[in-house]
């Protein structure tokens, strides 16, 4: 292990929190980077209070040009590319601010580790990414590269491309990890918001529950601890391919709600709302590429980790 610190973009978010901590666990040095338009310092108090000496926490927009120079100053080894823009609502709404902070903001992390040394550039891109399979696809992996149906997952390819461009520029290595629905503890309904942090939420507090369409859609959801190993793993594994990361298994969100409903003992039907437009209606993705070039695999099955996001979020409410 490299003794050079590791920068997090995005590191006050859900999913970025989650990797600070892990990084710290296994004995890194990590500088967090985030301008906390959505992720919390909150997330990142523990990583505070018990590794004051191995992190630090910049507040920065990577679109603002100050990433350079911290990056120049530091000389990291890695830097893992979190920070985005990741509502395709808003996306549809407002196209030019979601390429703002996501097709910009990915060229100046690629500005700032060409010119700071850094070896590597490992990025989390989505299956929201890619457009509509057919059912007989499922679980995509790697090979499926439909057209995006919305200007969040347009961003987010385009990203990617700018990733192998600065590789061929100036040989900074990349990994892009393209993640199926996350979720877990440390998700709220803010930000990085899922449908499953969303749920639980409203039902701890006996709020109504909305389902958008008709609650058929499927999706693959995906343990945020068994995500974070995939961005460990790829900091020394699976140079310049991308690697699709999630279950290989769906289920509608009609299940969701009626398991979320049980084990919260939620009285209430859900209220029933019109789709949401650039949304994808099936999703799941095939990670047998990553077991074989990562070493990855899920470990945690939903029920599992459904029994820990509500475990946290009802400590939370307390």
């Amino acid at each position: 292990m490299s003794d050079r610190p590791v920068v997090v973009t995005g590191a006050a978010g859900f999913i970025g929190s989650n990797l600070v901590r892990r990084l710290l666990e296994d004995g890194r040095r990590v500088v967090g980077v985030d301008d906390l338009s959505t992720g919390s310092l909150a997330n990142l108090s523990e990583a505070r209070d018990r590794h004051p000496g191995r992190f630090e926490f910049d507040r920065l927009d990577v679109t603002a040009g100050g990433l350079t120079p911290l990056v120049e100053r530091l000389r990291p080894e890695l830097i893992y590319h979190l920070a985005a823009q990741v509502d395709v609502r808003r996306s549809v709404e407002d196209p030019l601010a979601d390429a703002t902070t996501n097709v910009l903001g990915t060229v100046a992390v690629c500005e700032a580790a060409a010119r700071g040394g850094v070896r590597k550039i490992i990025y989390a891109s989505s299956i929201g990414s890619y457009g509509e399979p057919r059912e007989d696809q499922l679980p995509v992996g790697e090979s499926f590269l439909d057209p995006a149906l919305s200007p969040y997952g347009a961003s987010k390819r385009a990203a990617m491309t700018y990733l192998a461009t600065y590789q061929a520029l100036h040989g900074v290595s990349w990994t892009a990890l393209t993640l199926a629905n996350v979720y877990g503890p440390g998700q709220t309904t803010a930000g990085e918001g899922g449908v499953v942090a969303t749920f639980v939420g409203r039902m701890l507090a006996g709020q109504p529950v909305t389902i958008h369409g008709d609650g058929e859609q499927t999706r693959d959801f995906v343990f945020v601890d068994d995500v974070v190993h995939a961005f460990v793993l790829a900091a020394d594994r699976g140079d310049d391919e991308r690697f699709t990361i999630g279950t290989g298994e769906r289920i509608s969100i009609n299940q969701l709600f009626r398991a979320l409903a049980a084990a919260t003992e939620y009285p209430h039907e859900a209220t029933p709302a019109a789709a949401r437009p650039g949304e994808i209606r099936h999703s799941a993705v095939d990670s047998s590429r990553a077991a074989r070039e990562l070493g990855w695999k899920p470990w945690t099955t939903l029920e599992e980790g459904l029994a820990a996001t509500l475990a946290w979020a009802a400590a939370t409410e307390r």
